[in-house]
């Protein structure tokens, strides 16, 4: 391992001097294509091809297994732009092996391909400056402790403020919401333990009593408005409701999307559910699990009334009471923003997160998908740190692979990748919940445009991201394809590093 590393660091550093050409088209985010190539890249030889693979013990592998490898070398370029689908005329692995560490953890490398190098857009890698930002959520101490992973994804270093309501323990009812039944205090020392624990890792978090404990969870969501406003500081210009499993794949695009609205103006920002079932029942609001976001003087406006509105609304749900308290008072209305997501279906989510578009938010994480088994996004967001916004961005390598970055690698036998609408989202979810008298198919304000599922297996052979890990200065990705019929399981690995210098247009 250590040889190798040397060989990296090397290949880095001489990144210039002899040659490795990537030549690829750039599709834009519509599907159109643009005017520029991917630029040829020069590089120097290293051995590319790791002869221990004592990691892949942690993985639930069945053996023998067929394996490939690759390391990409990122290259950053400021005039470049991430796309929904990159087209590179090559392919991403060599020929498979088949290896077997129940007998030897030694591995002779058989077919190795030098290093690939990809180009991304430049990016900081300090946190970005998110100090005029509140965040606010209501949860139990036990929640909290295990968001702290995802959270910790986005937030520490950005001198944005969280604060958390927190309680020892609260029942969720049958239906919706919480029953309105009294919640256990959260212990002093656990909570004051927590908040240490939470800031010590470099978040400016700050965790409170509920306002009064005997009120019912949707009451505690609102009261996130108050308690928010009330501690804002001269830099505060937006405050954030969100749940402990919302997720922000990109401080910088949040700010981004932000940075369209004048917080002095009153501005009620949000995402619609992506069942339109969903929303002709609770209205067009911002659900809460995409994030609510709230200017500072909006929210100055609720802080005020905070009473009035309680009293008024009695919905089982906090991002309601929010709505209907805006409209009790003004004449705001939402502003959706179609990346921020809540994620209300059900199934395998794999074509939002195959679809190429970088999402704001990203909700029920933990316990949606194929099973309930949910998706791991602390670790599938790991290869942002070597690539910045590259996180769920695609490739597709010659004629008939996709690489969905951090969730999957898809092949496409039989032709089955030529002519379809990549643009449009693949339609994997279970069906949606059926609106009487509606002619909307379910997503299609939400989701639009989108096409029809494919069959695993026939039409698309899927391997999807099982782990991933920081080692050796990069980030290690190991996308895994159980085999059906009797056939062996096959681990496509991908080693993502750094380079050291923008490259240069040849």
């Amino acid at each position: 391992m250590l040889l190798r590393t040397k060989s990296l660091i090397a290949f880095l550093f001489l990144l210039c001097l002899s040659s490795v050409t990537l030549v690829g088209h750039l599709y834009s985010r519509q599907g159109a294509p643009a005017a520029e190539w991917l630029p040829a890249l020069k590089g120097h030889h290293v051995e590319p091809c790791p002869d221990k693979l004592d990691w892949l013990a942690s993985l639930d592998l069945t053996y023998p297994i067929r394996y490939a490898h690759r390391d990409i070398i990122v290259n950053q370029t400021s005039d470049w732009k991430r796309a929904s689908l990159t087209k590179v005329d090559t392919s991403l692995f060599p020929d498979f092996q088949t290896i077997d560490l129940t007998e030897d953890s030694k591995v002779e490398p058989q077919h190795c391909a030098e290093p690939l190098v990809l180009v991304v857009p430049a990016f900081m890698k300090d946190p970005s400056d998110a100090s005029h930002l509140i965040f606010g959520i209501s949860t139990t101490l036990r929640r909290l402790d295990d968001s702290i992973p995802q959270i910790l994804r986005w937030l520490p270093g950005t001198h944005a403020k969280l604060f958390v309501i927190v309680i020892e323990s609260e029942r969720v009812g049958a239906t919706e919401g919480r029953e309105n039944k009294p919640a256990v205090k959260a212990d002093p020392k656990q909570k004051d333990e927590l908040q240490s624990k939470m800031r010590g890792l470099g978040m400016d978090v700050t965790l409170f009593d509920p306002l009064r404990l005997q009120d019912i969870f949707s009451e505690k969501y609102f009261s996130l408005v108050k308690i928010m406003y009330d501690n804002r500081n001269d830099k505060t210009q937006w405050i954030n409701m969100l749940d402990d499993d919302t997720f922000f794949p990109s401080m910088p695009a949040l700010l981004s999307m932000l940075g369209k609205y004048d917080p002095r103006e009153q501005h009620y920002i949000g995402g619609l559910s992506e069942d339109w079932w969903s929303v002709t029942k609770y209205g067009m609001m911002g659900f809460g699990g995409a994030g609510v976001f709230l200017s500072v003087t909006l929210a100055e406006v609720l802080a005020s009334n905070y009473q009035l509105c309680k009293e008024t609304s009695h919905a089982n749900a906090g991002d309601i009471r929010v709505m209907e308290c805006i409209h009790l008072l003004t004449d705001t209305k939402l502003t959706n923003e179609r990346s921020l997501h809540q994620v209300d279906l059900d199934g395998d989510l794999s074509g939002i997160y195959e679809s190429g578009r970088l999402p704001l938010s990203l909700h029920h994480w933990k316990t949606k998908g194929d099973g309930g088994k949910g998706y791991n996004l602390p670790i599938m967001h790991l290869v942002s740190d070597v690539c910045g916004e590259c996180f769920l961005q695609r490739w597709q390598f010659g004629k008939d692979m996709i690489l969905s970055n951090g969730y999957s690698i898809a092949t496409y036998p039989n032709k089955k990748l030529e002519g379809l609408h990549l643009t449009a989202m693949e339609a994997t979810w279970g069906e949606p919940n059926f609106v009487n008298g509606s002619d909307n198919h379910g997503t299609d304000h939400s989701l639009a445009p989108t096409r029809p599922k494919l069959i695993l297996d026939e039409d698309k052979i899927q391997y999807r991201l099982v782990d991933s890990a920081v080692v050796d200065g990069g980030v290690r990705q190991s996308y895994l394809h159980r085999g059906v019929a009797g056939d062996i399981d096959s681990l496509l690995e991908i080693f993502w590093m750094e380079s050291k210098k923008e490259v240069e247009r040849v």
